[in-house]
């Protein structure tokens, strides 16, 4: 068994860290499609990532291949089912999986570290020690509030200055 199909077991625990291109969104993507056909419920899984495209292209990817499955020719299906490490019996179980996870109420949940940690600071601000309404600063906002800053910097000499 390769390593890929070993970390994408969902009954082992496993860390995958990797170079580029080198296979941990296939591995991730065949971890879930493995968890679901164990008959995990869809709003029970979380993958995390780095970057927003990185989420974007692990969802994509997994509904492309539970897309696919729900089409396949049985034969194909099964090949296909062994080569991530499932087995025989998982086949009626993959033919529904795609319509599973679309029909999740927030479907599949894949997100980056700062949008689940923007989640839970929602949820609980008290408990985190911020206010309940707190807002997350966008870049064009930052940029705006650094050139204040920086203003402002820059100004203080002058007026010190003056009131001499």
């Amino acid at each position: 068994m390769s390593d890929a199909i070993s970390a994408a077991n969902p009954q082992r625990s496993a860390w995958v860290s990797a170079n580029a291109g080198s296979g941990k969104t296939w591995t991730l993507a065949n971890r879930v499609t493995r968890l679901l056909l164990a008959g995990a419920r869809p709003e029970r899984i979380l993958c995390l990532t780095y970057t927003k495209s990185a989420a974007a292209e692990m969802q994509g990817r997994l509904f492309e291949q539970l897309g696919t499955w729900a089409m396949m020719p049985a034969a194909k299906l099964a090949e296909s089912i062994r080569a991530i490490g499932g087995g025989a019996d998982d086949l009626a179980c993959a033919r529904q999986l795609f319509a599973l996870a679309l029909e999740t109420p927030g479907g599949l949940k894949i997100q980056t570290i700062h949008s689940f940690c923007q989640y839970l600071l929602t949820r609980f601000p008290l408990e985190a020690g911020i206010p309940p309404a707190f807002r997350v600063l966008d870049d064009q906002t930052a940029r705006e509030l650094m050139a204040l800053a920086r203003t402002r910097v820059l100004l203080v000499p002058s007026l010190w200055a003056e009131a001499r």
